[in-house]
């Protein structure tokens, strides 16, 4: 069971990169999925999460109407494009996946929350700079 995060590398300031969370040994399509970044120096940050089932996105204030989290159950796989970016979006990214039962809601509280993830994926490094 792996998670996998990739597509990270060095952009310019207002540039736009596209990660992507790749999932082996389990299906992705009853895991939310969070996306997490930790700068230099700094603790972690939640900075996205999509739904397994509905669809339903959240984003920290920080990265709203810049970044779009988006899944492909087919391809098992969830993508953050991040677009305008900024240097202090340089941190390393890290996808994680936490389990709902059938008929549960996804919730951005939940999604915040570290402990109830259950997978977490190696991490892939943004950095934005000229």
């Amino acid at each position: 069971v792996q998670l996998q995060a990739s597509g990270g590398g060095l952009v310019q300031p207002g540039g736009s990169l596209r990660l992507s969370c790749a999932a082996s040994g389990f299906t992705l399509d009853r895991y939310a999925i969070g996306w997490f970044r930790q700068a230099p120096g700094k603790g972690r940050e939640w900075v996205s999460c999509i739904s397994y089932s509905d669809g339903n996105t959240f984003y920290a204030e920080s990265v709203k109407g810049r970044f779009t989290v988006s899944r492909d159950n087919a391809k098992n796989t969830v993508d953050l494009q991040m677009n305008s970016l900024k240097p202090e979006d340089t941190a390393v990214y890290v996808c994680a996946a936490d389990y709902y039962s059938p008929g549960q809601r996804v919730g951005v509280r939940r999604c915040l929350s570290v402990q109830e993830y259950d997978y977490w994926g190696q991490g892939t490094l943004v950095t934005v700079s000229s």
